[in-house]
């Protein structure tokens, strides 16, 4: 038997007269009839509102102003296409049918991480960028044994240079080379004695002291990426997810373009001694390497997030919606 779907208004005229309609057809097309309250939920809501009722058989969908003709078209047509495919003896069919009759433990993770995915992101990049902050706190502590492991733990994801990265409990926050051009701090070069030429291996391996203070387990620019990464979903999420794709060529404009010209015209800095002193050597501050992370980050997920809501919300309806017609088979059982 046919699954009909209606989505419906509670008290509207129109998906009141649909209902009727529906039963009036199911005495020459027999089907069962699952309702879903549009209200319920705000994937349905943000999907249905506008078009309300709305009706799904198979693959066609009714919506706004319909006759009760159209409903026989549609029906008529959706039965037509199950028989032909019986007939057929389609395997992709027998096997969606066969999914079809109950709700796998994958589609309850799929319902409650498609309603919970912005939380779980959320959570995750918070927990990503904040950790690196506890291997200085435990460092000052006297914890090494668990502030060395989030050290190597996160080695592989960022390159850890000391000269590019913030430091606690010291004399400074920073300690940029002298490159950089910020003659009001003590340089990485004056504060470890490697001058003129910097050792990358050291510095990558350098995690500070008493009088430096501690690094923090990933760089600077890393840092702001991750923050405006979470700044984004926290607003986004407050937003009840109602914020529009960036725009791609904005993305990369205002993401992409900056953070690319500040980390790559710094790149002949690391081989200066090897270099034609033709080429244009410099070394970004902390502060452009805040602002380039930081929209970046920002646009990232500006860009990334809602796309990601549209699937999750078409995930959710969809399983709703298997959800509603296995109860509503229960129910006639």
């Amino acid at each position: 038997m046919l699954n009909v779907t209606l989505y419906y208004l509670p008290g509207d005229e129109r998906c009141l007269q649909v209902e009727k309609s529906l039963l009036e057809v199911n005495k020459d097309i027999p089907h069962n009839l699952v309702k879903i309250n549009i209200l319920d939920d705000e994937s349905n809501r943000n999907a249905y509102t506008q078009d309300a009722p709305v009706i799904l058989v198979g693959p066609y969908q009714l919506k706004g102003l319909f006759t009760e003709q159209d409903i026989r078209i549609a029906l008529m047509a959706a039965e037509n296409r199950v028989r032909n495919l019986l007939e057929e003896k389609s395997a992709k069919y027998q096997e969606r049918l066969e999914r079809g009759r109950n709700l796998s433990g994958a589609d309850q993770f799929s319902l409650w991480f498609a309603a919970k995915y912005l939380l779980v992101f959320n959570l995750l990049v918070f927990l990503y960028f904040s950790v690196p902050f506890l291997a200085p706190i435990f460092m000052n502590a006297g914890w090494t044994v668990p502030a060395k492991i989030i050290y190597t733990v996160y080695s592989p994801l960022c390159h850890q240079l000391a000269f590019r990265s913030w430091f606690l409990f010291g004399d400074q926050t920073v300690y940029p080379r002298s490159l950089a051009g910020m003659t009001e701090l003590s340089s990485y070069e004056e504060v470890t004695g490697q001058s003129p030429e910097i050792n990358l291996l050291e510095a990558r391996k350098l995690i500070g002291n008493e009088v430096m203070g501690y690094k923090v387990a990933i760089c600077e620019r890393c840092v702001a990426m991750y923050v405006g990464i979470f700044l984004f979903g926290v607003l986004f999420a407050l937003t009840k997810r109602k914020i529009k794709s960036l725009p791609w060529y904005l993305w990369v404009l205002i993401g992409l373009v900056p953070i690319g010209l500040d980390g790559v015209s710094q790149l002949p800095g690391l081989a200066q001694a090897i270099l034609p002193a033709w080429i244009l050597i410099r070394e970004s501050t902390p502060t452009l390497r805040t602002i380039t992370g930081l929209l970046f980050g920002i646009t990232t997920a500006w860009y990334i997030y809602p796309i990601i809501e549209e699937a999750m919300s078409d995930t959710r309806r969809l399983l709703l919606r298997k959800s509603a017609i296995l109860k509503q088979g229960e129910e006639n059982i």
